[in-house]
């Protein structure tokens, strides 16, 4: 599942990004509100993390603008600001959850497990490329309407692809992509899960390109 958090210490940031990786989402960090603001497919992330306290604007009228343009994304606020009028004041704007800072990785994962409860079959975020299905929610990959047994870091892989369909990926992307940073890495670790991948999906969706990395589709 794909999750964009908003945060403008490069510290937090990197440390939670991190973190959320290892819990098997794929994490995108916006550091300020126009970075944000400008993010592309932010109606397809899974969940959105938001500070408030950003330094080119307020995290709220950033929650406002999505929400004046329908994106209905899961919007979970994580921030200093801990008064009952700030959290009033975030719900109100449009905020599915408020969590004060500091907050203990565990329940921030809860909370966030409660929010796709709460979004499954309210919005579909299944992505398709042809006859091939995979929905981050379920976690369900199908091919011509049959399931498909995917490992854990195929299913990733293969989230990566379809996010990324038509754009050329080097190993070092991919394994970004893979792993947190402080895990170590092996490049033939890549080759060998797109021959894996590759057998379950069909040889033909994933390209080679020499020297440049690999492509999914056209």
């Amino acid at each position: 599942m794909r999750l964009l958090v908003v945060e403008d210490d490069p510290e937090l940031g990197h440390r939670l990004s991190d973190r959320l990786r290892a819990a098997d989402f794929a994490v995108e960090l916006a550091r300020s509100r126009g970075e944000a603001e400008d993010w592309p497919d932010v109606d397809r992330m899974a969940a959105i993390i938001l500070d408030l306290g950003l330094p080119d604007g307020s995290g709220l009228d950033l929650l406002r603008h999505w929400r004046d343009r329908r994106v209905e994304t899961p919007i979970l606020i994580l921030t200093a600001r801990g008064s009952w009028q700030d959290k009033v004041e975030g719900l109100n704007a449009g905020a599915d959850d408020f969590v004060v800072k500091p907050v203990r990785f565990e329940e921030l994962l809860a909370r966030l497990n409660a929010l796709f409860r709460r979004q499954q079959g309210s919005r579909s975020t299944a992505i398709t490329a042809g006859d091939l299905m995979l929905d981050p929610l379920t976690r369900i990959v199908t091919l011509a309407g049959e399931q498909l047994t995917l490992s854990r870091q195929e299913f990733r892989l293969l989230h990566l692809f379809l996010r990324r369909t038509g754009q050329v990926l080097s190993q070092d992307e991919i394994l970004d992509g893979l792993y947190a940073l402080d895990d170590e890495r092996e490049r033939n670790t890549v080759e060998v899960l797109i021959g894996r991948l590759r057998r379950k999906i069909g040889r033909d969706r994933i390209v080679t390109l020499r020297g440049m990395g690999y492509r999914f589709g056209s």
